[in-house]
């Protein structure tokens, strides 16, 4: 385990070749992204959930009874004890055949059955209150961490000339702020690949799964390397899109088709904006800007030793 572990940690391969993991520890002169530092996720998504659990309850729940979104089906499948045992270990939407069968069976015509499967199905869809109050929760959550992002991202010197996030890397200690921000949407993150198994169950709930694991190993990584310069920019670039996407689905089960249809206009307009245009322009400028200052460095470490 240990031979894997160096070997997968191989600074040759995470760091310039003028860097080693040693040099970055903390010191008294500067703190620096630790691995361990990422054991503190886990409780913080803890918290996150909690919060989030009183938040849909105390918050978004009230609100929605103010817009009268919908707490109850419409129309719920009465008892019938051979249906259910075909419902839960068969299939929920029998073919044909299966349906005059069990109309025989019932002395039911094919319509009843029908009918009653389609209001069990409908009886396990969820509600629109639930979906309200998920997606209130996330449009909360990206915004206040765009707004606490962009709040102290303006006044730093590499958020407006990104050269200065390959200067003196990998030595760029580590601030207060850009800590609680990264470990926050980290956890965030965290959060959401638990709860996603609680949540409303969508058709693109693998995919998303995925994403999380993905987005959530990009972040690890990007802290561990001190990358966290780049990670901040590319996470405040990717939430604010997000903050209209909720708030869209948000009017949308509110019935407000007005505002819905304006605000994913909006998203629409933001999203190609800054992940078709500016994300990927600017990650090409980062990835040439990397590779000249790591061949700057290069040079001169040769030149030294010559």
């Amino acid at each position: 385990m240990p031979v894997a572990s160096s070997w997968f940690w191989n600074e040759r391969f995470w760091l310039p070749s003028n860097a080693t993991w040693a040099d970055l520890r903390n010191s008294d002169e500067a703190r620096y992204p630790q691995i361990e530092d990422l054991y503190m996720v886990f409780p913080y998504a803890l918290i996150i959930f909690f919060v989030r659990i009183v938040f849909e309850r105390f918050i978004a729940t009230p609100i929605a009874m103010c817009l009268s979104i919908k707490t109850k089906r419409a129309n719920k499948a009465e008892p019938n004890t051979i249906l259910e045992k075909v419902f839960k270990t068969v299939t929920n939407n029998p073919s044909k055949k299966h349906v005059e069968g069990l109309s025989k069976q019932l002395d039911w015509n094919a319509r009843q059955v029908e009918r009653w499967f389609r209001h069990r199905r409908n009886q396990e869809r969820p509600t629109m209150l639930k979906k309200f109050c998920e997606s209130s929760w996330r449009f909360i959550f990206y915004l206040s961490a765009f707004i606490y992002g962009v709040r102290f991202l303006k006044d730093e010197v590499w958020t407006w000339d990104t050269r200065h996030c390959w200067y003196n890397y990998p030595y760029q200690p580590l601030t207060e702020s850009i800590e609680k921000y990264y470990l926050v949407e980290l956890s965030f993150y965290w959060s959401l690949l638990f709860s996603q198994f609680l949540d409303v169950k969508r058709k693109d709930f693998m995919q998303m799964f995925v994403h999380h694991i993905v987005t959530i190993l990009l972040i690890s990584f990007s802290w561990t390397v001190n990358m966290i310069r780049i990670g901040a920019l590319v996470i405040v670039v990717h939430d604010c899109s997000d903050i209209l996407l909720e708030a869209a689905k948000m009017t949308n089960y509110g019935k407000c088709q007005k505002i819905c249809d304006f605000l994913f206009l909006c998203f629409g307009i933001v999203f190609f904006i800054t992940r078709l245009v500016i994300f990927p322009l600017q990650s090409q400028l980062l990835i040439q800007r990397g590779i000249s200052e790591i061949w700057y460095l290069h040079e001169r470490q040769e030149y030294q030793m010559c």
